[in-house]
């Protein structure tokens, strides 16, 4: 199978939130963060403990939200070039190869660790945090049905 594509910056920005909230530091935070915030506003409610706990709680949580979901995707999606070349993409049963006008790669399947799927994008990861998103948007529905069982046969995971 091959495949042409570009990136389109909405849809990467999105891939970039849910690479970021499916890391497991990034749940344990969000949830140590939300029970902090949610403990100490019933403590302030009944008078336990003064505003600045509350606010500090709030405080925090806001500003990892934003992190999390405006700040890093934005970094991400501005430091790398990858995000606005073109690229084609041959999966077959032995490797995947990726070129563009610059020259090509390729990666056996056992480069890669794991793989999951998101609305617009398929994740390829070669380790916890280098991944290549392979956009779903140029294939039809029988050749995403096609890639899924490839990557499920090929990526042990």
């Amino acid at each position: 199978m091959q495949f042409s594509f570009a990136y389109n910056k909405k849809k990467v920005l999105q891939a970039l939130r849910y690479h970021f909230i499916s890391k497991q530091e990034i749940k344990v935070m969000i949830i140590l963060v939300n029970v902090f915030a949610i403990a100490s506003a019933a403590l302030f409610y009944f008078k336990k403990i003064r505003p600045e706990p509350f606010f500090l709680g709030t405080f925090v949580w806001v500003m990892m939200m934003v992190s999390v979901w405006y700040i890093l995707p934005y970094i991400i999606y501005n430091k790398s070039t990858t995000f606005k070349e073109k690229f084609i993409i041959h999966f077959s049963e032995h490797n995947v190869t990726l070129e563009n006008e610059r020259g090509y790669v390729n990666w056996e399947w056992k480069t890669f660790s794991k793989y999951f799927e998101s609305p617009h994008f398929f994740h390829l990861y070669f380790d916890s945090k280098s991944f290549f998103l392979v956009p779903k948007d140029a294939m039809t529905e029988e050749n995403k049905h096609d890639v899924r069982a490839l990557l499920k046969n090929k990526i042990v995971q």
